[in-house]
């Protein structure tokens, strides 16, 4: 499987404003981000940065995520999410990822990810 599209400083970014589908009520008022909901956006930007340049046929599963969610986001804000390549190793892949509100940083870290072929129906 080539893999030499992929290299180190392949980044994305996304922009998402938080909604109901993303908050954690608890806290009070209308809710903020919850850490699941920042992980997963995490890792969506993760795909961006690197489908495009896998071998046909191909995407990424995540396996490891190593992040601290340092500061709420209420609902109704903008959230940043990127995510940069920091390593190919085979099919594993490394990731820094971080997460901005309008305001501030509230999380960032690792993830990885494995490149995997997609399972064809029929």
């Amino acid at each position: 499987m080539p893999t030499d599209r992929l290299t180190p400083g392949l980044k994305a970014e996304t922009v998402t404003t938080v909604d109901d589908k993303l908050v954690v009520k608890h806290m009070g008022g209308d809710g903020v981000l919850s850490t699941p909901s920042m992980i997963g956006l995490m890792e969506r930007t993760s795909i961006e940065a690197v489908q495009a340049y896998l071998p046909e046929g191909h995407t990424t599963v995540g396996f490891e995520v190593h992040v601290k969610h340092f500061g709420a986001t209420p609902k109704g804000k903008k959230v940043t999410v990127r995510a940069e390549l920091l390593e190919v190793d085979g099919r594993k892949l490394r990731f820094k990822v971080e997460a901005h509100d309008e305001d501030k940083k509230v999380g960032d870290g690792t993830h990885r990810r494995a490149i995997i072929a997609i399972q064809r129906e029929g």
